[in-house]
């Protein structure tokens, strides 16, 4: 018999129902410390005297944001610039030395990386390393002071479990399925126009890109021709003939997307040639939660529609799954956007539109639970690659002072000792 399971289990069921999430309720926890406190000082006098024997302002306090030391940068394919280039700088500006590992599938970008980037940089305090898996997994065996990596949840269970080893800190970029709710109350060619921009760029290889739309059947009904409005003004009538559209990375992501061609049913789009590494702008119907497509992250030109009946029917199957990178709604209604917002976790969230909040330098990038942990962008990147040093310079004398903590303690050396640790601000200094 688990002792545990019980009270865990009520009090993820009271975290579900949202009791914790008002400000109020917030305020009343923390008082209630306070009173808790307060009114068992000398209970906890006891307490402490029974297990432990016991009991600045004229000091210096302050942040000092230090580099880890040597940091590793694993990069993906999808992106192979931008995401190889972004951690570093937030790595270099933090004053790091940095080994970066680039993706091996995207070999273009692979090679100019590895023998024209270190041209640029100080060699001696910068390094690119090559390889597979194989050869990722030996780097993972050494010692790192901060590991940054983006890529697949199951890739990043395996660089984590690696980290661990050396009680590393890491930030991990993982993906998921994000969702995406579509109200009855919306223009479905506006919603089109913006879901069919981002869930097709890149040929939909993007880790934040609408994953699925939950809407009910009357809007599906709607949201099908505006799609296929959107899809032929982007691409024209032969999309595998349009300069705008991507080609799938490999001859592998090629053939596990086609396969998912096969769920449900083809609405729109649906096309495939192997030899171009091409699938068309797809929509597909009538699917399953059970089925591939809606099991793991697609990261291609699909877009599966699930029906649901309302938006609390919504909000309860975005809850049960895995918490995505990225969540959006669209909804002519402010209130149906923030009940969205106040009722689910993501590591991102944007209201009427695609994955613009990713563009605001002001706001910071990351995932949450199985989408990742920790962020970057703008100065979130400094922040991520930076140990906060918690620092406090005391001055040589007043050793008369300071004397009031030594033992033995008296009730008034204790009130002048209180007062004194009363809480102050502190500056911010940088390496």
């Amino acid at each position: 018999m688990d002792p545990f399971a019980d009270t865990l289990q009520r009090l993820r069921e009271a975290f579900d129902s949202g009791c914790t999430r008002p400000a109020e309720f917030r305020a009343a926890q923390l008082k209630g410390l306070s009173r808790f406190l307060q009114e068992n000082k000398q209970l906890l006098q006891e307490a402490l005297a029974q297990d432990l024997h016991k009991a600045t302002q004229l000091d210096s306090a302050f942040i000092r944001k230090e580099p880890f030391g040597l940091v590793l940068v694993i990069a993906p394919w999808n992106y192979p610039l931008n995401l190889s280039l972004e951690p570093l700088v937030g790595a270099l500006a933090a004053g790091n030395c940095v080994v970066l590992k680039p993706s091996e599938i995207s070999k273009g970008t692979e090679k100019v990386l590895a023998e024209v980037l270190p041209r640029y940089l100080d060699q001696s305090c910068f390094a690119v390393v090559l390889g597979g898996p194989q050869e990722t997994g030996q780097l993972l065996e050494h010692k790192f002071d901060y590991i940054f990596f983006t890529g697949s949840p199951r890739v990043g269970k395996v660089v984590m479990a690696a980290a661990a080893e050396h009680l590393t800190p890491v930030t991990l970029e993982l993906g998921g399925k994000n969702p995406c709710y579509v109200d009855d109350n919306c223009d479905p060619q506006t919603v089109a126009n913006r879901v069919a921009f981002f869930r097709y760029f890149n040929a939909g290889q993007t880790c934040v890109a609408p994953d699925y739309i939950l809407c009910s059947p009357e809007m599906q009904a709607r949201l099908l021709p505006a799609l296929q409005s959107a899809i032929t003004r982007f691409y024209g009538e032969d999309p595998q003939s349009s300069p705008d559209l991507g080609r799938i990375i490999s001859e592998k992501n090629f053939q596990r997307l086609r396969c998912l061609l096969s769920c449900g049913r083809v609405a729109i789009g649906g096309q495939s040639d192997e030899s171009d590494r091409y699938i068309a702008p797809t929509v597909l119907v009538g699917v399953q939660e059970t089925e591939p497509v809606m099991q793991e992250e697609i990261f291609g030109p699909i877009l599966p529609i699930m029906n649901v009946r309302s938006l609390d029917e919504a909000i309860e199957f975005i809850r049960r799954r895995e918490k995505p990178l990225a969540l959006y709604a669209f909804s002519n209604s402010s209130q149906v956007v923030k009940q969205v917002l106040a009722q689910t976790s993501s590591g991102g969230f944007c209201g009427n539109d695609g994955f613009m909040h990713m563009t605001v330098a002001s706001l910071p990038f990351g995932g949450v639970g199985a989408s990742g942990m920790g962020s970057y962008h703008g100065k979130f990147s400094f922040d991520t690659f930076s140990h906060h040093r918690a620092c406090l310079l005391r001055r040589p004398g007043l050793e008369k002072v300071y004397a009031l903590r030594y033992p033995p303690h008296t009730p008034r050396n204790l009130r002048v000792l209180l007062a004194a640790m009363e809480t102050r601000s502190c500056g911010c200094a940088l390496l």
